[in-house]
């Protein structure tokens, strides 16, 4: 019933241990890798799948109830109403489509949204808050809650600080440029800084040219509607971010999803793409797009780029790859999972990525060819109407990413690199030593673990902030309704003494939970 799931690709060879589920039965060109690429999964066992499925049924049938009373006011009702007199007119609130966040959600709401109030690097400080009325309303007490243990945050280099270098050269270009710009780059907030960011972001990346933008969800929501269109076909994997999921829709063009990971899936649509063309006419696809990521945020998954760059190639496709988790945080380098598995950048068409997470600062870029990028600064909607990056958060990048390249003319961004990578492999043995059960590829420093139960959820990210760490939980609509989870993200701050701290706290909750039967309901 829980057969885990080990693939192991090496040279010459490919080797399958245990029993699969369907998810993960893909062939793999092994002479494509030029490394062992392990990647771990485990089903669902059906018992816990039943008494997951119990307990979400549970919480619905109070749901119905307590609705029930509210609708009668015998319970107090927190949601927004329609007003008596405007009941004829289109209604503004629908209650049956806030079911769900008004019956679970509110239920665990406390484990999200929390105050910090330091920066938020390998250990943070909270505002502490309470809630009188079952997490509605929150009030703030005044106390701070100090050291939690952060293994939240997407600070997978320990850029996000405030002091040394890169806080310093923020703070000299703050008294050079100020903070904002006040104008879109195509009018007056075309700044020097700018045109150096770009410039030395293509030179990282090792393309011809780049383009930076203010916010990474717009980088994506709103550039991949000037590449396709209609008549135009995108191939998205099945556990793509919302902002790829948002641009596809933007677009206009034909969306098909294949399976995650899965190149058995994604070639029988590529094959039947080019076979059919466009339903009802049948003329070819203007265009066909390949749409992954580098590393899945909620999976911890790696991307099998060689095989996809080898698709893309045979069937004259191209690929747009989101490296929003993976620039940074892959590869000797740092450049990435192109970087990671040895390739060529040429052979990538759009290479996306953001600086919210290895570099602690906020905005994406695209890169690629030239003729590609000058015909984005034409025609893309957040290049023509968004303002401006502004000047210290450019500054933020440049000096984190001359550091992670080594032109500061010190090792600290190749220790840094050397550290996120110890401290992933450290932690994710810590806790399959341990017996749990996580997801994703041995080299991703993002690490699910499996909680699945809901009840779970709300306890697990409880206790665990009683213990000093804040953690991330995750469960439906953001997982499959039986895979909930708790995610944590390594970082290069983290040292070995907190890592270790974690994985025992960790420990002896799920013991304490295991033994309390109240948490299946």
């Amino acid at each position: 019933l829980a057969c885990e799931c080990v693939f192991v690709v090496c040279l010459g060879q490919v080797t399958n241990h245990g029993y699969c589920w369907s998810l993960n039965t893909v062939t793999h060109n092994s002479s494509l890798y030029k490394k062992p690429f392990v990647e771990s999964f485990e089903e669902t066992p059906l018992l816990v799948a039943v008494l997951t499925y119990m307990g979400y049924g549970i919480l619905t049938i109070f749901g119905y109830l307590r609705d029930f009373l509210r609708q009668w006011n015998i319970e107090k009702c927190h949601v927004a109403r329609e007003r008596e007199e405007q009941k004829d007119f289109v209604p503004l609130y629908q209650d049956f489509e806030n079911f769900y966040t008004r019956n679970l959600y509110m239920r665990i709401r406390d484990n999200w949204n929390r105050p910090i109030c330091s920066v938020p690097g390998a250990k943070m400080d909270l505002v502490q808050r309470v809630s009188y009325n079952y997490n509605w309303t929150f009030e703030h007490t005044g106390k701070v809650v100090k050291d939690v243990i952060n293994m939240g945050s997407y600070n997978y280099l320990g850029f996000a600080e405030n002091t040394g270098a890169c806080a310093d050269a923020a703070i000299e270009v703050t008294q050079q440029y100020g903070v904002g710009v006040g104008s879109t780059r195509c009018e007056m907030g075309n700044l020097g800084i700018h045109e150096e960011l770009e410039q030395l972001v293509a030179r990282f990346l090792g393309v011809e040219s780049s383009m930076a933008f203010g916010m990474g969800f717009a980088t994506n929501s709103m550039n991949i509607p000037a590449l396709t269109g209609k008549g135009c076909l995108i191939l998205s994997d099945e556990l793509n971010h919302a902002s790829l999921v948002l641009g596809a829709r933007l677009s206009g063009s034909t969306i098909r999803v294949f399976k995650h990971n899965n190149m058995q899936s994604l070639e029988k649509l590529l094959r039947d793409a080019i076979v059919h063309g466009q339903p009802r006419t049948h003329r070819p696809w203007k265009k066909i797009l390949i749409v992954v990521e580098g590393i899945y945020s909620m999976e911890g998954s790696i991307v099998r780029l060689p095989e996809i760059i080898a698709l893309k190639k045979r069937y004259k496709a191209y690929l747009y790859l989101d490296e929003a988790h993976s620039i940074g945080a892959l590869g000797p380098n740092g450049r990435g999972v192109v970087d990671y598995f040895g390739l060529d950048p040429k052979d990538v068409d759009i290479m996306m990525g953001t600086f919210t997470k290895s570099f602690g600062a906020a905005g994406g870029y695209i890169g690629g060819r030239k003729e590609l990028i000058d015909y984005l600064r034409r025609h893309s909607h957040s290049a023509l109407y968004a303002t401006s990056m502004s000047p210290p958060v450019a500054q933020q990048i440049i000096t984190s990413m001359k550091i992670i390249m080594g032109e500061d003319g010190a090792t600290l961004g190749a220790d840094r690199l050397r550290q996120l990578s110890e401290n992933t492999t450290y932690f994710r043995r810590k806790l399959h030593d341990m017996g749990f059960i996580i997801y994703g590829n041995d080299d991703s420093p993002v690490v699910p673990m499996m909680l699945y139960m809901p009840a779970k959820i709300g306890a697990f990210g409880r206790e665990m902030m009683k213990r000093n760490i804040g953690t991330v939980v995750v469960g439906f609509p953001a997982t499959p309704i039986i895979e909930s989870r708790a995610r944590f993200c390594i970082s290069a701050a983290h040292t070995s003494e907190m890592l270790d701290t974690v994985g025992h706290r960790i420990l002896f909750e799920l013991l304490c939970l295991s033994r309390d039967t109240s948490f299946i309901l």
